[in-house]
């Protein structure tokens, strides 16, 4: 059976080689690259990567750009190295899609394990769910894919999670840390702030008007629910 296929970005050398030999350690093949084309080279070659880790200062190209570049193209998880570490840079990050994020300095040990909980997060079959209908919407996991009145709407990684959680179950009130747990998994380090982003983000791409919306409806003190009548008030 091949191994887990890891694609590095990391300019610093120093650091992609301890990386690399931590990830080595741990079972994991691992492919280096020192610059931002290079690393989207590798990400877009066959066969695909199963993760990427990627930091967040690239000379050339901003490693946030090389996400944005990533996710036209793949869903991939990839992991942020980055030493920005307020949390709007870290918004700014998962809103783009990325799946973690660890701030420098960091310990390699603790890289291996966010990896590990990454790839925990993607299991075999997860993508073999049937597509369904709800609200008004065709959400499809098999694909990562949400239509609205037969057009495609471009979701990301966390935001796919987010609504199949909740539209799988309309009516039922969800708690933030519920969302993170079910949507991100258990190991996820998140804020609730993150989860009201990536809910404004949604309503931002399938509501007709966001300010007022009738898909995924605020519970005030608690959390989000999915409307089981989006018509209804």
């Amino acid at each position: 059976m091949p191994r887990t296929r890891i694609v590095v970005i990391e300019d610093d050398a120093k650091t992609a080689e301890i990386v690399r030999l931590y990830l080595e350690h741990a079972g994991f093949e691992v492919l280096l690259a020192a610059a931002a084309r290079e690393g989207l080279r590798l990400a877009e070659a066959a066969p695909a990567p199963d993760l990427i880790v990627l930091d967040r200062m690239l000379p050339g190209m901003d490693g946030l750009e090389v996400l944005r570049r990533v996710r036209e193209r793949s869903l991939v998880p990839v992991i942020l190295l980055t030493a920005r570490t307020t949390e709007a840079d870290r918004l700014e990050g998962l809103d783009l899609g990325a799946d973690d994020y660890v701030s420098k300095p960091f310990s390699p040990r603790e890289l291996v394990a966010r990896v590990r909980a990454v790839l925990r997060r993607q299991p075999a079959g997860e993508r073999e769910r049937p597509a369904f209908e709800a609200g008004g919407l065709r959400i499809d996991p098999a694909r990562l894919e949400v239509r609205v009145r037969g057009q495609r709407v471009a979701l990301t990684p966390h935001e796919f999670r987010l609504l199949e959680t909740l539209a799988r179950a309309p009516g039922r009130v969800f708690r933030r840390d519920e969302l993170i747990a079910r949507a991100f998994g258990h190991e996820y380090a998140a804020l609730d702030r993150t989860v009201d982003a990536h809910v404004a983000n949604l309503r931002r791409k399938l509501e007709k008007d966001p300010s007022r919306p009738k898909r995924i409806r605020t519970v005030f003190g608690v959390g989000y629910r999915f409307a089981e009548d989006p018509g209804a008030p």
